[in-house]
């Protein structure tokens, strides 16, 4: 029991990490830049992972697996994070954040469609209930509204495709990696690959040089520790710990990440927006439930 209490801990580390990690992004971003802060924040978290999950040989994984499963992580892993760090502002970011989060609706949905089988007619009112979740942050403060959904998408359309589209991307990667990697993680492999296209990215863009200071570094470090730290610890958790808890916790992340934002970045969120926040998370965890025995 004692065994089981420690993964299952260790997954809740886990889900708290990653619930900053919008903020964090932020954080780095506006100092040293969307696209050198987050090759800087990969590079570290690479370098974390290779200590604590290490570094297994490429030969132990189906090339198919690293191939679509490395592109599709480091597509979505870019997208998060220019989607966060080239935000209009630290607001923005966090709307940038619950786009984000569609991803547990679209894996169910992506997945029912691939698997053919019937499921609950509640399915698509849940499905539905997300992108209303979205819309009403988006919003702003008026209630939903579609002219200032397009008022807002338009002040940044580059942020909020990035955001969309990597939710896109993620779900489809939850559903292809199930099937090509045979129980293997090349997670440190991925995150190498991420780095390596976002620095070449930065050397490709006109991005101004980083500029170092103490807040950088402290930034960059708690960034690159909550993200490589919360897949390292994850791993952990889902080798013994009560996955059902941790299944359940993890659909909850919408709202620890707003929270996590709201206080790390000093913003003050309205109640329509937490609102928003609230759709969203009650229709990911819908999304479970409806489907959780298919």
């Amino acid at each position: 029991m004692l065994g089981t209490h420690k993964y299952t801990l260790a997954g809740c580390l886990a889900i708290l990490m990653w619930s900053t990690i919008v903020a964090f992004i932020r954080n780095v971003a506006e100092q040293l830049g969307p696209v050198g802060g987050a090759a800087m924040i990969y590079t570290v978290s690479t370098a974390l992972l290779a200590i604590f999950i290490g570094l297994p040989r490429p030969g132990r994984f189906s090339p198919k697996y690293l191939l679509v499963g490395g592109a599709l992580f480091v597509s979505y892993e870019m997208c998060l994070a220019l989607a966060l760090g080239m935000a209009n502002d630290r607001h923005q970011t966090v709307e940038m954040g619950v786009i984000n989060y569609l991803w547990p609706c679209l894996t169910v949905l992506l997945a029912v469609m691939v698997s053919k089988k019937r499921v609950s007619l509640l399915l698509y009112p849940a499905l539905a209930l997300a992108f209303l979740g979205v819309a009403w942050t988006v919003s702003g403060d008026e209630g939903l509204s579609l002219n200032q959904i397009a008022a807002n998408v338009a002040t940044n359309p580059v942020s909020y495709t990035l955001a969309f589209v990597g939710a896109f991307i993620w779900a489809v990667y939850c559903n292809v990696t199930k099937r090509l990697a045979n129980g293997e993680n090349a997670i440190t492999w991925f995150f190498m690959a991420t780095a390596l296209a976002l620095w070449a990215k930065y050397f490709m863009s006109d991005e101004p040089a980083m500029v170092w200071s103490m807040g950088a570094v402290t930034d960059l470090l708690f960034a690159a520790v909550a993200m490589g730290a919360g897949y390292a610890l994850w791993n952990i958790g889902i080798i013994g710990g009560n996955m059902v808890l941790l299944a359940t916790l993890s659909y909850f992340t919408p709202i620890f990440s707003t929270f996590f934002a709201a206080v790390l970045l000093d913003i003050e969120l309205t109640t329509a927006f937490w609102q928003g926040v609230v759709m969203v998370t009650l229709a990911s965890l819908a999304c479970w439930w409806l489907t959780r025995k298919t």
